[in-house]
């Protein structure tokens, strides 16, 4: 809408995102200095030091969220998310070749003493993309054609980061499903991925034997569903089985490649760390190392913690990435129970506020990019403090506004600030 009352900043823009923004990254850069304190002589503001560096990577980001709130035309971003998403797929292809090797991943460009993580950046034009597609009159996921489009669109660089070796980005895609079972995907996709997770994990535990056995017991039980709750020869029935074949078909073959996969694609390291989370094999001062002092550093913190900068896991460098990947065993740590409490109730008012303004919205590419956005967000939260507390597998990946790092923290601020600058140009006039 362009006609009528400007409303201004006041009324139109969501100042409850953007002080909870603020929040997070405060907190996020108390703790990047707790966890670095005592090995660092520098102050906290030294360049030399990991939280000088993520104060200016954090005052920069001020200056973008700036731009995009209040300088560039919202109806900008649909237009470039086409061109975008092709560059920076391109850049995902090209640093599997041209990039630096960091821990087992080869995911970034270095300039120097700069260093660039495209796969951060390819969440915002993916899902720029995304909602340019499906705001499209007459766009409908039983349309194959469209469903081709949006499988591509999340396919590609889903690829492009496993070859690098980035499992943990690449697993945030998988968040995506959620914007798009907002927006009429069907719920048998979400239940197939789920099948697949309990398969691979029944597979590496038991047998294939076992695995295929489970799938034929699941086979004749939703079989016998079918043939008693439809219509003979209605086409829903013949639809249903078509489906139900090829996802029969579709667990078999899972079940018999697990172990080629498990053995041949994942990386060595990928398989121990697995291994453990499993229960499969027990490695405290190996792969498990981490996620041992990790527990202990958040389970030594009790209610109030230890206080700040008296945390002797994080002082003392018990807990490897303790300012990155593991800053919420760091949070755990020295505030207790009561500050992991608060970074979570932080992470879920943002995660449901977005949810709540995307519903509000006119437009169907706002609504559908806060979708994108909040799945991003609950998946980058999820996967990072599931594996501070042993229930994911250690897999890399930033805790979003509060783990050291340029290119996640500048990332995730575009990203939310495209979202309230869209916001805010729905609700701008009367």
């Amino acid at each position: 809408m362009t006609g009528g009352i400007d409303r201004g900043i006041k009324q139109t823009v969501d100042w409850q995102l953007i002080i909870i923004y603020l929040l997070l990254v405060f907190i996020g850069w108390l703790n990047i200095y707790a966890s670095i304190h005592s090995s660092e002589a520098a102050g906290a503001l030294a360049w030399g030091s990991r939280s000088g560096k993520q104060a200016v990577w954090i005052l920069t980001a001020f200056i973008l969220a700036a731009v995009i709130l209040f300088i560039v035309n919202p109806r900008l971003w649909e237009v470039v998310s086409g061109p975008g998403y092709m560059l920076v797929l391109f850049l995902l292809i090209a640093v599997i070749f041209l990039g630096v090797e960091v821990k087992g991943s080869r995911s970034w460009f270095a300039f120097g003493p700069v260093r660039f993580q495209p796969a951060e950046i390819s969440k915002i034009t993916t899902s720029l993309v995304l909602a340019t597609v499906m705001s499209r009159p007459n766009f409908s996921f039983g349309n194959k054609r469209d469903f081709a489009k949006v499988l591509t669109i999340v396919g590609l660089p889903f690829l492009a980061i496993l070859a690098e070796s980035e499992t943990g980005s690449a697993l945030v895609y998988v968040g995506l499903l959620f914007a798009l079972y907002r927006e009429g995907l069907s719920s048998w996709f979400l239940i197939i991925i789920l099948i697949a997770i309990a398969l691979f994990i029944l597979t590496l535990k038991s047998s294939v034997t076992v695995s295929l056995i489970a799938v034929a017991v699941g086979a004749v039980f939703y079989l016998w569903y079918l043939l008693k709750h439809s219509r003979p020869h209605s086409r829903e029935r013949r639809s249903a089985m078509l489906l139900f074949l090829g996802t029969v078909a579709a667990c078999a073959v899972l079940v018999v490649s697990t172990r080629f996969a498990f053995d041949n694609v994942l990386a060595e390291h990928q398989r121990k760390r697995i291994e453990v989370l499993l229960g499969m094999k027990e490695d405290p001062s190996g792969v498990g190392y981490n996620v041992r002092q990790s527990m202990i550093a958040i389970g030594s913190g009790g209610f109030a913690g230890k206080g700040f900068l008296h945390g002797t896991q994080t002082t003392y460098w018990f807990v490897p990435e303790q300012s990155t990947d593991f800053i919420f065993c760091t949070v755990g740590e020295e505030w207790g129970f009561l500050g992991c409490l608060l970074v979570l109730v932080l992470y879920g008012v943002l995660i449901s506020r977005i949810i709540s303004d995307s519903e509000k919205c006119r437009e169907s590419f706002t609504r559908i990019y806060g979708y994108c956005l909040a799945s991003c967000l609950f998946m980058h939260l999820f996967i990072n403090i599931g594996m501070t507390i042993g229930i994911m597998p250690v897999i890399g990946i930033p805790l979003p506004f509060l783990s050291y790092g340029g290119s996640s923290l500048w990332a995730f601020t575009i990203m939310l600030f495209i979202f309230i600058a869209l916001y805010r140009q729905e609700n701008k006039y009367f």
